[in-house]
């Protein structure tokens, strides 16, 4: 990065980003937020929901895109007909805790992209509509869904957000308190080089990164997501403060390995199949946050050059 005056260069968005994502993306209780793998705060996340099995506890995460649907993750739906058993958490902090503001839905509907066969292979995606409508309330709200003319550039801080395991087969102890970490965006190419590295992983010769996923993580390892975390949101967070989600977390070897990032959906390569499954979904132009001395805000209209 220059050293030189600060650049601010943005593509002016359409007035609909900042008119309509104060209805997503914000979350009304600003608390500070703890980062590195530990606690989230009551309500910083408003979007994320647990999904559980009736009978065999959390299952996956997932986020509130609507009233009445979520995005996650394909495979956490192996049979996306047999769904009864399905129950989604919105407003939930702790998986074994007392949660005052949660509330529970069940399943009604799970819709995948066409072509979907396993996490490896791309468009591990799934939209879930409830069987009725959320009610927004200061810990129940919607993320952001960016278009597909998003970028979520290399180097990016973001957050990705679940229960689960805090390390390989370690579940996230005491009252399972939801769990927030701070990660930076991989390029496909740097993110394709790693899992290219160390031989010695059996799996290192099939997974190639597509370009419908996007990586986040460090090369040293250390922070990632885990298993138990499937399908919660990656999110960024945009100039006007919004959040908007970049990612749904998809696969990995092992967690937080070295030269083995998270692998995520990424989420505006689905933005034709969200818009087409879910009413009414409104889509936003860009995706941005502060690197160093340069703001990077891609939209839909023009340049700017502040200096």
């Amino acid at each position: 990065m220059s050293s030189g005056p600060n650049l601010l260069l943005f593509c002016c968005l359409t007035g609909s980003w900042f008119a309509e994502a104060q209805d997503c993306g914000r979350p009304r209780v600003q608390e500070d937020r703890i980062v590195g793998g530990m606690d989230s705060s009551e309500g910083a996340w408003p979007w994320q929901v647990d999904i559980q099995m009736e009978s065999g506890g959390h299952v996956c995460g997932g986020s509130i895109i609507s009233e009445s649907w979520i995005l996650s993750a394909a495979h956490c739906f192996p049979n996306r007909f047999d769904i009864s058993s399905y129950i989604v958490y919105a407003g939930r902090l702790q998986l074994n805790g007392v949660n005052l503001h949660q509330t529970s839905r069940r399943v009604v509907r799970v819709e995948v992209p066409p072509g979907y066969m396993d996490p490896h292979g791309g468009r591990d995606v799934a939209l879930v509509e409830l069987h009725r409508p959320l009610e927004w309330s200061d810990h129940i709200g919607p993320v952001c869904l960016p278009d597909t003319a998003s970028l979520f550039p290399g180097g990016l801080s973001c957050v990705v957000t679940g229960w689960g395991n805090i390390r390989d087969q370690v579940p996230v102890p005491g009252v399972g308190t939801l769990q927030e970490v701070r990660v930076p965006i991989i390029s496909q190419a740097s993110c394709q080089q790693m899992y290219s590295l160390n031989p010695q992983d059996q799996d290192q010769d099939r997974i190639q990164i597509q370009s419908d996923m996007i990586c986040a993580g460090f090369q040293d390892g250390g922070k990632d997501a885990c298993q138990g975390d499937s399908g919660g949101p990656l999110v960024c967070q945009v100039l006007n403060g919004s959040w908007v989600q970049a990612g749904v977390v998809s696969f990995g070897l092992g967690c937080a390995r070295p030269d083995r990032p998270g692998v995520y959906a990424r989420v505006s390569a689905f933005a034709g199949f969200i818009s087409g499954t879910v009413p009414g979904i409104r889509l936003y132009g860009g995706a941005g946050a502060m690197q160093g001395g340069v703001s990077l805000l891609c939209g839909l209209m023009g340049v700017l050059l502040l200096y």
